[in-house]
């Protein structure tokens, strides 16, 4: 029992009502990002507003938290009073019901929220999600490195200059590689970015009779460049680097080109923290044969399990975390670098927000443009950019994801691996009575 906890308990001594003087402890289970790392520390100054509820924090990497709330919101298991998920999860688990729909006092201004965001965690209309923070996905470049080798890269780089860069860019004998990209196996990991890359030269995960279109040109073209990318313009072990893994490569200087989430702008370019910092150009996504569906977007943002008995002091941190005072409350205290940036208009309105954070127009114009409902060239049955929304789509996604990471480790080819990978998908499919 925490100190705070204790001297509440002396406190009640001698009330009629002591359960409602002990308060209530909401269990929070959370990703472990630097955003999220922030709110745990910050998070004081709620408890202290509300000195009746307690906060207990679960930590977790990215894979084994999508797994444990997964299970435990599947299950009503009750081990977490707020859950942080994503865009993918949010809408089909309020249909599901699964999670609560919130609905937000007044005071909080669901309009300030970007619309792209607040969509992405609704059902006709209906909120089952408080965004923390969005992204979209954007390339960062070393400005230094690229003069140095006479390179130019505009705003809005196609994957063949990508490819050209980083191999003129891999220096490893400087300790710097050409490019940095996820391969870390998972729906919501290397299969993010991947998708993103199927999308942009012309494919989608499933035609409109629901079968999976993975043994394709489109697939074929952006899996042999991403593991051409990585095999020869990558780190080594480049199979067990995630974003966070990259984020500190980067920073450290040895990534020349890296291709992932637009958050991470707010951590390259501070100089008490990234060796790069001043040093590095934002520019969009990379795009093939076509710009639909060649950026994500995501939010994480956190949720009521509808296991939770006490849900009104959920919705009270949940609101709190995701409100403007609370960036406000990250600005003085942190900075504006630090602020978790993708969720509001007043947020990119603020001129010492963007002065702090070049990549903020970049990631402001990816975000207004990603639309998960026509991101794919051939028309498509489900919504989504790096993923396809039905339930399903996690456990394909990440089978998918550990087949294509076989070409980082293993002497297979990409027809190979995207057969395996179309047989698994529609077995799944079939079992889930999608096709026959």
């Amino acid at each position: 029992m925490s100190a705070r906890r204790l001297s509440t308990m002396v406190a009640c001594v001698g009330l009629l009502i002591p359960l409602t003087c002990l308060g209530e402890e909401l269990v929070i289970a959370t990703v472990n990002n630097g955003h999220m790392i922030t709110l745990q520390a910050l998070s004081g100054e709620f408890e202290r507003q509300h000195p009746d509820i307690e906060l207990k924090w679960i930590t977790l990497e990215e894979g084994k938290l999508r797994q444990q709330v997964s299970r435990d919101v599947a299950t009503k298991a009750g081990q977490f009073d707020v859950m942080t998920i994503g865009a993918y999860e949010a809408p089909i688990w309020g249909k599901l019901g699964w999670i609560r729909p919130i609905t937000p006092a007044p005071s909080y201004d669901v309009a300030d929220l970007l619309p792209t965001i607040r969509q992405s965690l609704s059902v006709n209309g209906q909120l089952y999600a408080l965004p923390f923070y969005g992204e979209s996905s954007m390339t960062m470049v070393r400005t230094d490195l690229l003069k140095a080798a006479g390179i130019h890269l505009g705003p809005t780089p196609t994957w063949d200059q990508i490819k050209q860069a980083a191999e003129r860019l891999h220096a490893p004998d400087k300790d710097i590689y050409g490019i940095c990209l996820r391969g870390k196996p998972g729906w919501g990991e290397n299969m993010a970015l991947i998708s993103t890359m199927v999308n942009t030269f012309g494919g989608q995960w499933f035609n409109m009779d629901w079968k999976p279109q993975l043994n394709t040109p489109p697939w074929h073209r952006a899996v042999s460049l991403y593991a051409d990318l990585l095999k020869y313009a990558g780190p080594p072990g480049a199979v067990a680097n995630g974003y966070n893994e990259n984020l500190a490569l980067f920073m450290a200087g040895r990534c020349a080109i890296w291709v992932d989430a637009t958050v991470a702008g707010a951590f390259v370019n501070q100089a008490d923290q990234s060796k790069v910092a001043g040093k590095v150009d934002f520019l969009q996504a990379p795009t093939g044969s076509t710009p639909k569906g060649s950026h994500w977007l995501w939010t994480w943002a956190l949720a009521i399990p509808v296991s939770s008995q006490k849900a009104a002091a959920a919705q009270a941190f949940i609101e709190w975390a995701t409100s403007k005072e609370y960036i406000q409350l990250v600005a003085r205290r942190e900075g504006w670098a630090a602020v978790p940036s993708g969720t509001r208009e007043s947020t990119y309105a603020a001129p010492a927000f963007r002065q702090a954070n070049p990549h903020a127009p970049v990631e402001r114009m990816a975000i207004a443009t990603a639309n998960p409902h026509d991101a794919t060239l051939p028309k498509s049955p489900y919504s989504g950019i790096q993923w396809a929304s039905i339930p399903e789509f996690q456990a394909i996604g990440t089978a998918v994801g550990l087949q294509i990471s076989r070409l980082l480790q293993e002497p297979v080819s990409v027809s190979e691996v995207l057969e395996k990978s179309q047989q698994i998908s529609e077995r799944k499919m079939r079992e889930a009575g999608y096709i026959r």
